[in-house]
């Protein structure tokens, strides 16, 4: 972004990554704004991509796909076409709802959401390692979940403010 976040900019992206259902009325009063000039702010957010999209976290334990496991994966042979077709692969695969390229003795690190034990152990199966590009894949299920959160550390960029102050 071209422009420095401002303490209002911040306080905006605050509230709306905690709850993208506020209105921008809503997100104008709790900042000091009328709401054309929030409305402004929000759209110049947006074009400068800071604000990816707005989504609904949903709790996948009520709908039963609380069996979630961290994988690391190494690929046989990790060319850029390897790397390219895997990537490619994962992005279509809705079980992995988070994919990362990692340093060290692994390729990717995976966040995997699933029913059970039984449907992670089908996906490995039919979904990774029928791909024929995974040498090896270290797993590590989730006991319980200690902090998980969407929301991005604005305290962190500078120069900006403290929005929660």
């Amino acid at each position: 972004m071209s422009e420095a976040l401002d303490s209002v900019d911040a306080k905006i992206l605050d509230l709306i990554q905690h709850d993208a259902a506020l209105s921008v009325a809503e997100i104008a009063d709790r900042v000091g704004l009328s709401s054309s000039p929030c409305w402004r702010r929000i759209k110049r957010l947006e074009d400068a991509g800071v604000i990816q999209r707005r989504v609904t976290i949903l709790d996948r334990e009520r709908l039963g796909l609380g069996f979630e496991v961290y994988c690391t994966v190494k690929l046989s042979l990790p060319t850029k076409e390897n790397l390219d077709a895997f990537e490619q692969a994962i992005t279509k695969l809705p079980e992995v709802v988070q994919c990362a390229t990692v340093t060290g003795a692994a390729d990717y690190e995976l966040r995997i959401v699933t029913r059970d034990m039984h449907a992670f152990d089908d996906f490995l199966r039919d979904k990774i390692l029928s791909l024929g590009l995974v040498s090896n894949i270290e797993s590590r299920i989730v006991i319980r979940s200690v902090k998980n959160t969407t929301a991005a550390p604005l305290g962190l960029v500078s120069p900006y403010v403290s929005a929660q102050g």
